[in-house]
């Protein structure tokens, strides 16, 4: 049987892991809504409206530069490194989805849609072309 002392300190852990969650969920809004604030900056003294303004084109390419270096990363398999080329492509995504007028909740509201769905299944409702069958029929 646990004491009082050991119950608060499970329901304090419990508070503080929901707190954590909520905070890490809210992390991701609060950057996505100062990146789209950043399209009326200066792009003289913000890096973030440097890329809105040069378009696509600019965010693609820093989008691919950061995924290439991920991959290195990841074939490295420094785990800091992939934590930080991780940060950087998710930093751009969210770049490129400020350019378009969207941000991480409509990311949010597409992983909740997928959520409990076979990836096999979800690509062939989009009619991807990951539905080519191989030589035996299966995929």
């Amino acid at each position: 049987m646990s004491t009082p002392q050991e119950t608060d300190k499970t329901e304090t852990a419990d508070k503080v892991e929901r707190i954590d969650k909520k905070d890490r969920h809210d992390l991701l809004h609060r950057l996505s809504e100062t990146l789209a604030s950043r399209r009326n900056a200066d792009p003289e003294t913000s890096y973030t409206a440097q890329l809105l303004a040069g378009g696509p084109d600019s965010i693609l390419k820093k989008i691919g530069e950061e995924w290439a270096e991920l991959i290195m990363a990841g074939k490295e398999g420094k785990r800091l490194k992939i934590v930080w080329e991780s940060t950087d492509v998710i930093y751009h995504v969210l770049v490129l989805l400020a350019f378009h007028g969207l941000g991480v909740e409509d990311v949010l509201q597409e992983l909740r849609r997928r959520e409990g769905i076979s990836g096999i299944d979800e690509k062939k409702s989009r009619g991807g072309k990951d539905d080519k069958k191989g030589k035996d029929g299966h995929k």
